[in-house]
């Protein structure tokens, strides 16, 4: 809908209103025709409005930020607007649609729909190697996104995002780390405190305070922070799906209960957080474990299965992809899906 055909509807459903409600005005003699004269704009801007929409006159400094701080509460929504009204340049006087309520927050669109990729991190260091990113790469990787209009939210706005409740911008991206060594905050997060984008580390809880492994005040230091959150990543990185050798159903079924609930439990006792998802060692899962989690209240689950993740997805196998120490940029950028094209614009 045109921003002008908008206004139109809105002011004329107004005007009609108001018509039907005013008092009927005594005739305007022959010789004394009436002068048009435009209603005052009022204070906030705002010409015409209903539960949906906002028709509002630009005023001089007014962004897309401003705008969704003034109407939506949150600065950070100004890609509703400036999506919503195609991106097209705040002129002062110019008339702007304002979306009031969320509107297609499945992503869903006549040529495909939206995906959201999960980067999945292990150790950070000097030296590249499978499983080991030099600083220097995953700050190239970091200033990729942020240099070519991606967002990265957290697991939590993600969750939001596969349960309905709130649209995501388009090109969003989740930066997860496994296993909770030491270099993630050293090297990791003065990274991506740079660049202002948060992440989830996902730890082992048996691996804590070990050599190279993080401390619990340097999770509660990164955490405190605001950027970074603390997830469980079982008790002792067992896959989760087998059998140790002569163990029996009770046995197996005990442990891997062990597996799930400790680093739940240790998150909570120690840094005071509930725990919203789990990243199942190796990326294995099944049904128990899916029970246990459900148990906890825990809503999601990640594996290392790659791809992106539609609203569609379901909640405790969502996909991830791993990154390498040995990949280059165009291995990076071919690692972010985050639209899938169904047919002909």
């Amino acid at each position: 809908m045109r921003v002008e055909a908008l206004c139109g509807a809105l002011l004329g459903v107004a005007l009609l209103l108001a018509g039907c409600a005013a008092p009927t005005a005594p005739p305007v003699p022959a010789f004394e025709p009436p002068r048009a004269s435009a209603p005052p704009v009022p204070a906030d801007g705002v010409v015409a409005r209903d539960n949906d929409f906002a028709v509002v006159k630009v005023r001089p400094g007014d962004t897309y930020a401003t705008l969704a701080q003034r109407f939506l509460d949150d600065a950070g929504k100004a890609w509703w607007l400036s999506r919503f009204n195609h991106d097209a340049p705040l002129e002062p006087e110019s008339l702007l649609a304002v979306p009031l309520k969320v509107r297609n927050a499945a992503g869903v669109y006549p040529h495909g729909y939206q995906t959201i990729s999960v980067l999945c991190y292990h150790r950070f260091g000097a030296r590249g190697s499978r499983l080991n990113v030099t600083a220097a790469a995953f700050e190239a990787q970091m200033e990729y996104l942020a240099r070519n209009g991606y967002t990265v939210v957290s697991m939590q706005r993600l969750a939001g995002f596969l349960e309905g409740r709130t649209a995501l911008p388009p090109k969003t991206v989740v930066i997860t780390i496994d296993d909770g060594y030491r270099s993630s905050f050293e090297i990791a997060w003065p990274i991506l405190r740079k660049f202002g984008f948060p992440a989830t580390i996902y730890l082992y809880s048996d691996f804590v305070g070990a050599g190279d492994a993080l401390s619990w005040a340097q999770m509660k230091e990164m955490s405190t922070g605001g950027l970074i959150e603390i997830q469980p990543h079982s008790k002792t990185h067992a896959n989760l799906t087998l059998r140790l050798p002569g163990e029996t159903d009770a046995r197996f079924r005990e442990r891997i209960r062990r597996e799930v609930d400790a680093p739940v439990a240790a998150i909570r006792d120690k840094l005071a957080v509930s725990s919203l998802s789990y990243a199942y060692p190796y990326g294995d899962v099944n049904e128990y474990v899916v029970e246990l989690l459900a148990r906890q209240n825990v809503g999601h689950g990640v594996t290392v299965t790659p791809g992106g993740n539609a609203f569609y997805a379901y909640p405790y196998m969502l996909r991830r992809s791993m990154v390498f120490g040995n990949d280059d940029l165009d291995a990076f950028r071919a690692k972010l899906t985050t639209f899938v094209r169904t047919g002909a614009r």
